[in-house]
């Protein structure tokens, strides 16, 4: 018997918080060869993020990424990247505890829409000095700390 893929979301989100652990994320500091960054509109928050989200069972980091920034961002076109950061504090996601893992990865252009509108509603590349004030789930820090080459981790 096959189990529908709405129905399969929401078995994994009950099971995140039955089991009482912490959710592993991925976010990427995606940044174009001219120097502008990446963020898409979220829509739960209405406000500015990182691209990115949570593994799936049995998928490595690196492919979570490349992931998320299709699905997210329609990104297809990336470097490997490079680990900058590890964010752990329990209240920085309301939904959750998060553990986010931060890559600064160079990227093309976006080519598509967001696979899932209801989740993202805007995408847009920001040069430094357009970036939004405020940030979704605390991610300005996230952001501050790849531009200022500062590696962190909590």
């Amino acid at each position: 018997m096959r189990i529908p893929q709405a129905a399969w979301t929401v078995v994994k989100e009950v099971a995140r918080h039955l089991l009482r652990r912490p959710v592993v994320g991925i976010a990427a500091a995606a940044q174009t060869a001219d120097g502008r960054w990446l963020l898409i509109r979220r829509a739960d928050s209405g406000e500015w993020a990182l691209p990115g989200g949570t593994l799936e069972w049995g998928e490595p980091l690196r492919a979570a990424i490349v992931r998320e920034l299709l699905e997210e961002a329609g990104v297809d076109a990336l470097d490997e990247g490079t680990l900058e950061g590890v964010y752990s504090d329990p209240d920085r996601d309301p939904r959750f505890h998060a553990v986010t893992v931060v890559v600064h990865v160079r990227i093309g252009q976006p080519t598509r829409p967001p696979v899932n509108p209801l989740e993202i509603t805007e995408v847009r590349l920001f040069s430094d000095h357009e970036l939004p004030e405020r940030f979704s789930h605390g991610m300005r820090d996230m952001l501050d700390n790849v531009r200022t080459k500062r590696r962190y981790w909590e």
